[in-house]
């Protein structure tokens, strides 16, 4: 995302902001966004001009070791958020709120998106979604915090939707584009849209003067957002179908360790040249 034609010029970005979401929107420049959860990946990718990075409760799978997002707390996701917000200098940083922590109603959400912006220096939150976050949202940005919307399939609700699920087909379609309409008319500065047919994002993408970031929701929206142990192959078993694999890091690692292993058992590491000498 630049706002600028040249980018070596001096005015060239130094931190991403909201109203760069929108400009961007208005130029047609696509967003970019990834997870982060540590300090390294958060370095590495705002280096390489990412634009946004979600701390998201998506760290259940790929950090804590749950089977979904749901027991993810906002106790464990506060110091993650911390050490991607801290590490980031160009990258706008977006802390997920779990399930549980803005469910009850509006000043609920108001506390937990407070306790973010003061313990972790993240730049917004994210919540789940749409109609029925709608009150949530408008609290929330009424304090000043920026909200990004989440709709579509919600991983949050993945009993109540019946698992993971395409949403938005046929009739369902309307669902999705009235609970689009309600996170920008709540105040929200973007919204993710997770699992929908293209041709519908394509429809709310029109419509909408915030932008539309995509999650498996084809390539006609405003921007697009990873899980990063997806992108990057770290991630065992399935691969969704939206994911575009850009590395194949398990392997990497798996040879990895393996190599340490046998070089340890037969002697060959460490070597004199990783061993301190007297002199």
């Amino acid at each position: 995302m630049s706002v600028h034609p040249d980018p070596t010029s001096d005015a060239v970005l130094k931190r991403v902001r909201t109203r760069h979401f929108a400009q961007a929107k208005a130029n047609g420049i696509k967003i970019t966004g990834l997870t982060s959860y540590d300090t390294l990946t958060a370095q590495i990718f705002d280096e390489a001009g990412i634009d946004f990075l979600l701390v998201g409760d998506s760290a259940g799978n790929t950090v804590l070791g749950y089977d979904s997002t749901l027991p993810v707390t906002v106790d464990e996701l506060i110091p993650l958020t911390r050490a991607v917000a801290l590490s980031a200098k160009r990258a706008f940083v977006i802390a997920d709120m779990p399930f549980g922590s803005y469910e009850e109603g509006p000043e609920h959400a108001l506390r937990t998106a407070m306790r973010f912006m003061k313990e972790t220096h993240a730049h917004a939150v994210k919540l789940e979604g749409g109609i029925r976050s709608a009150d949530q949202i408008r609290r929330i940005v009424e304090s000043g915090i920026p909200v990004m919307g989440h709709v579509g399939f919600t991983p949050q609700s993945e009993h109540g939707l019946g698992g993971h699920m395409i949403q938005g087909r046929g009739e369902a379609a309307d669902r999705v584009f009235a609970d689009a309409k309600a996170v920008e008319a709540a105040g929200a500065f973007a919204v993710v849209l997770e699992m929908i047919p293209a041709e519908l994002a394509a429809r709310i993408t029109a419509e909408l003067s915030i932008p539309t970031i995509s999650v498996g929701a084809g390539a006609h929206t405003d921007g697009q957002l990873l899980v990063w142990t997806d992108f990057a192959g770290l991630n065992p078993g399935r691969v969704p179908k939206f994911v575009k694999q850009y590395a194949q890091l398990g392997a990497v690692l798996s040879e990895a360790a393996t190599s340490f292993k046998a070089d340890v058992e037969s002697g060959a590491y460490p070597g004199p040249e990783h061993s301190y000498q007297d002199d």
